[in-house]
């Protein structure tokens, strides 16, 4: 093999590498934007703004998107005593309708809305059942307390759909209930695996190209 054959073969190795590291980069740039979008728009973390900052049961919305009929119950342990709702945030669909049934523990209850939303089961009843239901059928966050213990932290928000302010974007959607949410949106453990497969295909191929340039290699078809 010629030295200037061995130079075209090195610059065609490289160029095919540079092809390639490009390729898989953009290959996995392009998985993770459709994975971002893939809920057919909007979604994300909500922002409640700081509606739960004295809820001592709130950890996460609870998922119920896929389901007709959610139920939230009234009077779990939570706040001191039997003064929370649980879950104490949940995600429906759109047309979904929530059922609020009464454990008959902590006393009395209700469920208002906050501000000027559609949530209102009237005076607090001490009782045990479902004593009270609403069909959402807005996208949005709306939430709600109970009157009697909203100052304990008995709080609660129903998320409906797609379009809902999120930690991203700001925004405390469905009524008041503090400042702005000062946490970041939770990146999909799928796009960071995208991002390492994709680092670990580039990584490889740049390093194949050190060795053949520093080591050569013999390409030449044999006549």
């Amino acid at each position: 093999m010629t030295e200037g054959s061995a130079d075209v073969s090195r610059r065609g190795f490289m160029r095919t590498a540079a092809g390639a590291a490009t390729a898989a980069g953009a290959a996995g740039t392009v998985a993770a934007q459709e994975e971002e979008g893939g809920d057919g728009g909007g979604g994300g973390t909500p922002d409640y703004g700081g509606w739960f900052s004295n809820t001592s049961n709130f950890d996460e919305t609870v998922d119920a998107t896929g389901q007709d009929t959610v139920t939230v119950e009234v009077g779990t342990q939570a706040n001191g005593g039997a003064f929370g709702f649980g879950p104490a945030a949940v995600h429906v669909d759109n047309g979904a309708t929530v059922e609020f049934e009464w454990t008959g523990e902590g006393g009395r209850h209700n469920v208002v809305s906050d501000g000027d939303g559609p949530l209102d089961s009237g005076d607090a009843v001490d009782t045990t059942g479902v004593e009270y239901e609403h069909t959402f059928e807005e996208d949005g966050i709306y939430k709600y307390y109970c009157v009697p213990h909203e100052s304990l932290g008995m709080l609660g928000a129903v998320v409906v759909g797609s379009d809902y302010p999120t930690a991203d974007s700001g925004g405390g959607g469905g009524g008041g209930g503090g400042g702005a949410s000062s946490a970041a949106p939770a990146v999909p453990e799928s796009i960071k695996s995208l991002g390492v497969a994709a680092s670990v295909v580039m990584t490889a191929t740049l390093g194949l190209a050190y060795v053949f340039m520093k080591y050569g290699g013999d390409y030449d078809t044999p006549e």
